[in-house]
């Protein structure tokens, strides 16, 4: 089952100026942020340009994952291992504004988003 349409279209908007925002301007040639809704789960990715003149494909590595309960309405925040498995982050319960969730994984005071 997918988000319901306004939830998914809040959750895209604040998605889309979270990225733009935690990306300067001047690596944006080599850096971008971006995200992918699948169900009722949204992923955050880090987007890295070709390391080589001979690669074209930019790289992606996931770096959070938001899950919506549609029976609480809440968020919960979840973290991928190095072998991209999704684990429950447990510095925030589950919530309903995605702000806070957002603010978390920016701060990132474990580490464990951006390193």
């Amino acid at each position: 089952m997918s988000l319901p349409i306004l939830v998914k279209t809040l959750v895209e908007q604040k998605l889309e100026a979270f990225c733009k925002k935690r990306v300067s301007p001047r690596v944006a040639d080599k850096l971008r942020l971006s995200f992918a809704s699948r169900g009722r789960s949204v992923t955050i990715f880090e987007n890295r340009a070709p390391w080589r003149p001979e690669l074209t494909e930019w790289t992606s590595m996931p770096i959070a994952q938001i899950r919506y309960d549609e029976k609480t309405g809440k968020w919960a925040l979840y973290w991928a291992d190095r072998n991209d498995r999704w684990h429950k982050y447990e510095g925030l319960p589950p919530t309903r504004e995605i702000d806070k969730i957002l603010a978390e994984i920016d701060s990132d005071p474990t580490g464990i988003f951006w390193g």
